[in-house]
């Protein structure tokens, strides 16, 4: 009875390998000419999944390797991509998994392409993060910096038509999503149709002056864009040229990405809380900086002192649809996840649509999800059905 079902079970992946594109041979997805022009929402859909266990390293500098041979269960990776492909999930669009340094397993959906930036979402916040950490590394701020007032960075704002306690927001807690700053539904909406009056420095003049005062009640964790948009000024003022130039130039140029885009905020800078979008394979080199402790190519890239912080449970979420068993460190996720009655310490950058980079340094383990489900259920069966695989 065992050889039977071996046998069928055989027979179906060998059925699947054809079905669902599995195989070893370079003939993923790439965008088409007119697809690289398109918005990402206006994309086809693939007409057929394409599930890699050998990926190919000629891309990019990333070390390829073989699913089942150099780590993970073959047989329920597989099964877990056919449902995804099969939509039992929701709307995902790439699944990548890199284990002991070695990208082992690829696979792409609906819109994803091997070679397209993938819209981030908030994942974009976590990218905002490492860019200060890249300005710690080079000396331009200091750990001790973070618990300064931010206003202390930004002398060209008027500080007499501030509210109530804004002179007090410090680094770390606009960093933590703790500023206090608080708007109304009107003032937001006014914000964002009247762009002409927020430019530069101005976005964040209006921010300060337009809040509710801030009190020792309103100042905890809310999760709001204005938070990151204070730290991209910040960054602005702190380093030599503009945002946009030293996010280029120190950070993504240094990890070899140049297939993005970034978009712009009403001020002109970075947009820091929603605007990247990435390749999926891009997303795993951020993986491994943070894995590698802001190391890259043996160099220190990110401030490990900082990255510690970054990514360490700082303050808990108070939102209804963020897990009570996360916690944030500074624009990044942190959570404790018991697998086969051992804890493990898991890292998450998340943004909407189910995009994510899960980093587990226990199991040497990256997984990049990108999607655009609005339900966004699928860190569940990950953390059921994936992490377990390569725990031994």
């Amino acid at each position: 009875m065992k050889d039977i079902k071996k046998l069928l079970f055989v027979v179906c992946i060998s059925i699947s390998n054809f079905v669902f594109g599995l195989q070893n041979k370079d003939v993923s997805p790439k965008s088409t000419t007119a697809e690289i022009k398109m918005s990402f929402w206006d994309l086809p859909y693939l007409k057929e999944a394409f599930i890699n266990i050998k990926p190919t390293n000629k891309i990019d500098s990333q070390l390829a390797g073989e699913l089942g041979i150099d780590g993970g269960k073959k047989e329920m990776i597989v099964k877990f991509a056919q449902q995804i492909a099969n939509n039992k999930f929701g709307k995902y669009d790439s699944f990548l998994i890199t284990h002991k340094g070695k990208l082992l397993f690829e696979s792409y959906y609906k819109r994803g392409r091997i070679d397209l930036p993938h819209v981030q979402f908030s994942v974009t916040k976590a990218y905002t993060s490492l860019a200060i950490g890249r300005a710690i590394q080079l000396g331009y701020l200091s750990m001790n910096d973070l618990e300064k007032p931010l206003v202390n960075f930004l002398p060209r704002l008027d500080t007499t038509k501030f509210v109530a306690g804004v002179k007090k927001i410090t680094l770390h807690q606009a960093l933590t999503m703790s500023s206090g700053l608080r708007f109304s539904n009107e003032q937001i909406t006014n914000f964002r149709k009247n762009p002409e009056k927020y430019k530069g420095i101005n976005q964040i003049q209006a921010f300060l002056s337009l809040s509710k005062p801030i009190t020792t009640t309103s100042k905890c964790y809310k999760y709001q864009g204005t938070d990151p948009i204070l730290i991209m000024q910040v960054l602005d003022a702190i380093v030599p040229g503009s945002a946009k130039d030293f996010i280029k130039n120190e950070l993504l140029d240094k990890l070899g990405i140049n297939n993005y885009i970034w978009r712009n905020d009403l001020s002109g800078l970075p947009l820091a809380d929603s605007g990247s979008s990435l390749t999926s394979r891009d997303m795993m080199k951020i993986g491994t900086l943070v894995l590698e402790n802001g190391q890259w190519n043996g160099k220190q890239l990110i401030s490990s002192e900082y990255l510690l912080k970054a990514t360490s449970a700082n303050t808990k979420p108070t939102e209804d649809w963020q897990p009570k068993t996360f916690s944030y460190g500074y624009l990044w996720y942190q959570t404790n996840l018991k697998i086969k009655n051992k804890s493990y310490d898991i890292k998450l950058a998340w943004g909407a649509g189910g995009n994510r980079i899960i980093l587990s340094k226990e199991l040497d383990l990256i997984i990049v999800i990108t999607g655009h489900d609005a339900e966004d259920i699928i860190m569940t069966p990950i953390t059921e059905i994936i992490l377990p695989v390569f725990i031994k």
